[in-house]
């Protein structure tokens, strides 16, 4: 029987020799650190730019540092609208805030590869985001009699791919206070140290040289328990810098609510009106759009209030002052500027309110619970509600999975079920959320409602590549151990030919695609594949190791 899943129809030898395989030497290897000037600056930051506020011309793009690091018009006037606060009358002193903004083109680079493969193994919602950066704000404004605004205003922003709000927040408390002071000298030794930086890759204790001191920072991984401590240090460790260990890379006072999901619509924690795609975000032409903004200028009150969905915040209460019971309430309700602080919504809640947690953390604020506690119980209660809710969706998407007995090397892998909606909906009755969570309500609704949302689709999207991945391996770990130097004794030259070149076309495609698979089983895959090639005659030998197939 012929080798189905490696075997073609082909019998033109000379055809099966001129494929053009990628040389081992090229793949991704996320253990190499770049070499080259600014690759290790560029696996952490885009660049670092300075914008002024010139009573002429508006805001301006005064630096960007490194001098190469590419930046188009567009995004550049970007940045210079979201760096400064939309009102600013009341940020004397300094200000930090992020904003997310689309990226003009596709760039991709020779380092691209390689900072692809950094975070494989970081979870979803910290991944780099290849379509948008991230803007990273420092804003000082203080009074400035010499000047004729007679206000001194600037903002040192970074641009980065990633998502590790916390961390780069703390890193510009360390850089923007030294470089307002002491002007682009600071700046451009601040970029040397980071070019100097290891890679970030998840899972491993970095320290990071700052302006004189250690940051030391870990990066989760996707094996993680979430919520465990990521930072640990040796009792016997004695630095020779003062150091500062960062609890987290990415956490605020309250980072996404649906961690462990990864929020798969569009979101701006910042937008103005000056913003390219504010058009796009406020027509009434259509329906709103999936996105999540956040927004100062009170113009959007009265513009986006055919929203479904809108939060407004209020003034920060004092230390120990007891909110009011904030309840959700009707869309109609919202009165533009006049409204309370609030959740005006359009869509009736899909389960009921949980009083335990509101009363918990109605007593951390009459305590005066610290704000890092009072966010952990948040956290720690959204996370476990969340877990609640997917662990059923985990459970049904484990079953499409084909049986580890039905994988032979003879054929093809076997192909994963197609997802049901309603065969999920029955396994909810016996192993639903109910037996995790204690919220009533309706949690068929919820489902349904969520498996028509973009976040499902994202979420799907990424279990299925997980596990056809995962067939991919154990279809490999099947071609290691079966007896290939038996199947090729009863088989052409031609077949054979093929052979070897599909073996090596998936030893390639393991490597790229960072197959779940043990460095040994690749070994041996290579082994085969030299076994094979020393069996072949000595002219087929010396042009298949000529066109560089081992």
């Amino acid at each position: 029987m012929a080798l189905q899943a490696l075997t073609g129809d082909s019998d033109d030898l000379e055809e099966l020799l001129q494929r053009v395989i990628p040389n081992q030497d090229y793949l991704c290897n996320p253990d190499r650190s770049p070499s080259l000037p600014w690759d290790r600056f560029a696996a952490w930051v885009h660049c670092i730019c300075v914008v002024g506020f010139d009573l002429e011309l508006g805001q301006a793009v005064e630096v960007i540092y490194p001098p190469h690091a590419k930046l188009s018009d567009k995004e550049k006037t970007s940045i210079c609208y979201l760096s400064f606060p939309d009102s600013n009358s009341g940020c004397l002193g300094d200000t930090q805030f992020c904003f997310r903004i689309r990226q003009s083109s596709n760039r991709r680079n020779s380092l691209d590869c390689l900072l692809d493969q950094y975070d494989r193994d970081a979870p979803v919602y910290l991944k780099k985001d290849s379509a948008h950066y991230y803007g990273y704000v420092y804003f000082r404004q203080v009074r400035d009699k010499t000047l004729k605004r007679g206000y001194f205003q600037k903002s040192l922003v970074l641009l980065s791919k990633l998502p590790y709000v916390n961390f780069f927040h703390f890193l510009l408390k360390l850089i923007a206070p030294e470089y307002f002071d002491k002007s682009e000298p600071c700046l451009e030794a601040a970029c040397n140290d980071i070019d100097c930086w290891p890679a970030p890759i998840p899972g491993k204790a970095l320290n990071l040289p700052t302006m004189g001191i250690i940051i030391k920072v870990r990066i989760p991984t996707l094996q993680d328990k979430p919520g465990a401590t990521q930072i640990i240090q040796s009792e016997d460790e004695i630095d020779t810098q003062v150091s500062f260990a960062l609890p987290n890379i990415h956490e605020v006072d309250l980072f996404s609510c649906v961690s462990p999901l990864k929020y798969c619509s569009d979101f701006r924690p910042y937008f103005t009106i000056h913003d390219s795609e504010f058009k796009e975000y406020t027509t009434r032409t259509q329906a709103p759009p999936s996105v999540i903004l956040g927004v100062t200028n009170p113009f959007f009150a009265k513009t986006l209030q055919h929203w479904p969905h809108i939060i407004r915040i209020g003034d920060m209460k004092p230390a120990g002052d007891i909110p009011k019971q904030v309840k959700v309430k009707k869309l109609k309700n919202l009165k533009t500027l006049d409204s309370k602080p609030g959740v005006y919504t359009s869509y009736k809640t899909f389960l009921s309110r949980d009083e335990e947690i509101i009363k918990q953390v109605q007593k951390g604020i009459q305590q005066k619970r610290p704000s890092e506690a009072q966010s952990a119980i948040l956290r720690r209660y959204l996370l476990e509600l969340t877990q609640s809710f997917i662990i059923p969706l985990e459970r049904y998407v484990a079953s499409l999975m084909p049986l580890q007995k039905s994988i032979s090397p003879w054929k093809s892998p076997p192909q994963l079920k197609p997802f049901s909606e309603e065969e999920f909906m029955k396994t909810l009755e016996k192993a639903g959320p109910q037996l995790t969570s204690r919220l009533k309500g309706d949690w068929i609704g919820l489902y349904r409602q969520f498996l028509k949302s973009p976040n499902f689709d994202g979420w799907f999207r990424s279990r299925w590549k997980e596990m056809t991945q995962k067939l991919e391996a154990l279809h490999l770990e099947a071609l290691c151990d079966a007896d290939l130097l038996m199947w090729i004794q009863k088989h052409t030259e031609v077949e054979v030919v093929d052979l070897v070149l599909k073996l090596k076309e998936k030893l390639v495609q393991a490597k790229q695609h960072c197959l779940p698979i043990k460095q040994n089983t690749l070994e041996k895959l290579q082994m085969h594949i030299e076994a094979i090639i020393l069996s072949l005659p000595e002219d087929l030998q010396s042009i298949l190791l000529k066109n560089g197939t081992t």
